[in-house]
């Protein structure tokens, strides 16, 4: 199981939640940790209402096979603004996250990380209350501009924000729209771009991804 080694409150204002974001940023490690990865979380949250559903899928990235799920639901106490995203589903996160029994290596989670207007996206966010290695695989830029990547699988462009590389849009299938990757926390953004890739099974999303979205917007 994973759980926060900080920990703040969840019940906050806007204007808090940017003041805090702006407080942890410091906190973002954009280097590789020494340990091999054999386990990859895939983290997807879906929301009806005010109800977030959300999924954690544990797959083994040898060969992308399932070992554990978590689904956790709980009620959404923050409103929709766009940069404050974690303060809408981390808490269901973190409660799915607490169910684990296999521990998994790294968090992929569909989401933002580093690419962000404050550098503190839900990766990044998840990564450093729980002191644990994490990666951001967004389906749309929040902010940032970049070039469009080649056409193949595995071609990328960096992505900017003034003159700072904040993440890269990675085409992870033949002439499919680009995914857009961003260092969560301890992990360099090469390393990650190389994980999304790894854990390609044909679709645009990676599996771990795909597999939690499938949980996470299934029929309650």
């Amino acid at each position: 199981m994973l759980r926060p080694v900080i920990e703040h409150s969840w019940e906050l204002t806007p204007a808090e939640a940017i003041a805090l974001q702006k407080e942890l940023r410091g906190r973002v490690v954009p280097e590789d940790q020494p340990a091999p990865w054999r386990l990859v979380a895939g983290i997807d949250v879906g929301i009806k209402g005010w109800v977030a559903r959300a999924a954690v899928v544990v797959v083994s990235l040898a060969d992308l096979r399932p070992v554990e799920h978590q689904v956790v639901e709980r009620t959404v106490t923050f409103p929709y603004i766009p940069g404050l995203l974690s303060f809408r589903e981390a808490p269901a996160i973190l409660a799915a996250l607490s169910l684990l029994q296999t521990q998994p290596d790294v968090l992929l989670v569909d989401g933002q990380g580093y690419a962000h207007p404050r550098r503190l996206g839900i990766a990044s966010h998840l990564g450093v209350l729980l002191d644990w290695p994490t990666v951001g695989c967004a389906k749309s830029l929040l902010c940032g501009t970049c070039a469009e990547p080649g056409p193949e699988r595995g071609d990328f462009s960096w992505l900017y924000d003034g003159e700072e590389i904040i993440g890269a849009a990675l085409r992870t299938r033949r002439r499919v729209k680009p995914v857009f990757v961003s260092v969560g926390h301890k992990i360099r953004l090469k390393s990650a771009l190389d994980l999304v890739l790894r854990c390609g099974a044909g679709y645009r999303l990676p599996e771990p991804i795909r597999l939690a979205h499938f949980f996470a917007s299934s029929a309650r």
